[in-house]
């Protein structure tokens, strides 16, 4: 075999595999193109149990009375949507705009709001046992009369937030911020962490918190209570209570 023959076997090889690996590159775009317009296709899709929406458009729209079970509304927004009295059982709002939404008597249950921006938003009366809201951003948000039982807050944003009448027990706000948070006529029936949880002006007059775990004297002293409240054995109630009226 000649020398220029040799050259020419090497360089079909090379126009080969030049030629696979363009081949290979146009499959994987036309993949990407095709998922593109699948996911697309989805955000236009009616609200169905375990309907993928993950990083849709959803504001100001009515979408009460849905079923949102197991669905992924991950990275979606819903800012200013009425979600309320729908079913969102396991459904994964993780990372979610909820600013200004209404949750307000959902089923929650068991599910994901970790690291969700929930500003402002309404989720009275819902039942939410079982969800995470680690990370969480819902300052100045409105958990009234809501079943919080065996929710975990950890590290949330919970500023303002008004948990009236809400329910607890098995309750995490490890590492949260409480701050000029309301807490009045709360029932607590299980052990609820407070470990290391700002408690700058929350407002815990008359509430029962012998049940509470890991509160601090420090964090007593910032807190807003009266002759009312009932603290864990060891702590005490500080001068300075009652607050003044804000």
């Amino acid at each position: 075999m000649s020398n220029r023959d040799i050259v020419f076997g090497v360089a079909s090889v090379i126009g080969a595999f030049r030629a696979g690996a363009v081949l290979a590159a146009l499959v994987i775009m036309a993949a990407l193109v095709s998922a593109g317009e699948a996911a697309a296709v989805d955000c236009r899709a009616y609200p169905t149990p375990g309907v993928d929406w993950s990083n849709c458009k959803k504001r100001l729209l009515m979408l009460d009375n849905s079923n949102f079970e197991g669905a992924n509304l991950s990275g979606a927004d819903f800012s200013m949507t009425d979600l309320s009295r729908t079913n969102l059982k396991k459904t994964n709002f993780s990372k979610t705009m909820l600013v200004r939404a209404s949750l307000a008597q959902a089923d929650a249950t068991g599910a994901n709001f970790e690291r969700a921006e929930g500003y402002r938003s309404n989720l009275s009366g819902i039942t939410a046992s079982g969800a995470s809201f680690v990370s969480a951003e819902m300052q100045r948000s409105n958990f009234s009369d809501a079943d919080l039982t065996n929710v975990d807050f950890t590290k949330a944003e919970l500023g303002r937030a008004v948990f009236y009448k809400a329910k607890l027990a098995n309750t995490r706000f490890a590492l949260v911020n409480l701050s000029r948070s309301t807490f009045h006529n709360v029932s607590i029936s299980g052990p609820v962490d407070f470990t290391n949880a700002f408690l700058f002006l929350t407002r815990i007059e008359g509430v029962d918190l012998s049940k509470a775990t890991g509160l601090e004297q420090d964090q007593i002293a910032l807190a807003c209570g009266d002759e009312r409240t009932t603290l864990p054995e060891g702590l005490k109630m500080p001068p300075s209570w009652p607050c003044e009226e804000e």
